[in-house]
């Protein structure tokens, strides 16, 4: 299992031009399954997710968690982490779970974090997404559980 992080001021999801998910502050979060993954590694994922430091205290050091600041999260289904790209110019992605493998636990995950206290939209599997935000930072981090 894999995410993407990014701290953001403000991220969204449009899909066919109306936006789905919409966060202020927080979290940017693309979330890649692959076929071994399972819910045990969803919730220490989310988990994981909640608590990083990554948020500025009062002396400016990144030393407070999105549980701390109050912050959201958008959560985007991104099976393209999986994307192989060590031979040829195309990816492969054999390595990213099949839909009805990777759907109940991104959805996991989501449920996982909003059982922590995290205020979280999401986008829609699936669905060819547009995604903007204004990262802040700029922070991105790969986790891999």
């Amino acid at each position: 299992m894999r995410a993407l992080v990014q701290r953001v001021t403000e991220a969204r999801v449009d899909v066919d031009g109306e936006t789905i998910g919409q966060i202020g502050p927080g979290l940017l979060v693309f979330l890649g399954i692959t076929h071994d993954d399972t819910p045990a590694q969803a919730a220490k994922l989310a988990n994981k997710i909640a608590n990083l430091r990554v948020f500025a205290d009062d002396d400016d050091k990144m030393n407070l968690s999105l549980l701390d600041s109050g912050g959201s999260l958008l959560a985007v289904s991104q099976f393209t982490l999986y994307g192989d790209t060590r031979k040829g110019r195309r990816p492969a992605y054999v390595d990213a779970a099949r839909p009805e493998v990777a759907e109940p636990l991104i959805e996991q995950v989501v449920s996982e974090l909003r059982a922590l206290g995290v205020d979280v939209a999401t986008g829609r599997f699936r669905a060819d997404m547009a995604v903007s935000l204004v990262n802040d930072g700029p922070i991105t981090l790969s986790i891999e559980v």
